[in-house]
């Protein structure tokens, strides 16, 4: 696959996975850097390429993609992964990474995260609601806990000794969550560490949110 890729999206963390990933993956493309509630994302051309009016949105060929999810998906499983990036080889390890995908993307992002940042951050639209935030922030710990800190005590990565699209979307998530002031256990830290020295994360840091 040969044809162009480009990623509408910048400054936000949904958008970041994808210049993530297309950066792991050593993949060339034009980056479109618009952001949410700026007014770009709901003009008249990108809402007849996403109607959704949100980021990131891939086009790549005749395929345009929209969730960061789904695209991390797209990429994982149509381009050649470099040799230091995990990609899952059998049924039970796409089963495990689908499991681990669901759990970050709806337990960690969409429920509790977004939560906080609707009635805080954007309280000025959805309401303020401090307790709805203190809850959502106990849910967040109570899920993150769950599952992650056993995982990453035997082994460096969610899946094993190389990180995948389950870590890219992970450490979103930390990242986002350490933003707000929410405390996580050292190991945590540690691989958020691990995962930002790589170089692909930089340069994708670089085109997401240095856009200048």
């Amino acid at each position: 696959m040969t044809e162009e890729i480009i990623l509408w999206g910048a400054t936000t963390g949904r958008s970041m996975r994808v210049h993530w990933v297309l950066q792991e993956f050593g993949l060339p493309y034009e980056t479109k850097p618009i952001g949410p509630r700026t007014g770009e994302t709901q003009t008249a051309e990108y809402l007849a390429i996403n109607p959704k009016g949100k980021v990131p949105t891939l086009q790549h060929a005749d395929l345009t993609l929209t969730e960061s999810v789904a695209i991390l998906s797209y990429v994982s499983q149509n381009f050649n992964a470099p040799s230091d990036f995990f990609v899952p080889n059998s049924r039970y390890e796409k089963a495990r990474s689908d499991e681990l995908t669901a759990f970050i993307a709806m337990e960690l992002d969409a429920h509790p995260l977004y939560t906080m940042r609707r009635h805080g951050d954007l309280h000025k639209i959805y309401g303020s609601a401090p307790a709805v935030v203190d809850s959502a922030k106990e849910y967040f710990l109570k899920q993150f806990h769950a599952v992650v800190p056993d995982t990453l005590k035997s082994q460096p990565y969610l899946m094993g000794n190389t990180p995948g699209t389950v870590d890219i979307l992970l450490l979103t998530c930390i990242d986002w969550a350490l933003n707000y002031k929410i405390e996580l256990p050292p190991p945590t830290l540690d691989y958020q560490q691990r995962l930002h020295a790589r170089k692909a994360y930089q340069a994708a840091y670089r085109r997401c949110y240095l856009t200048d």
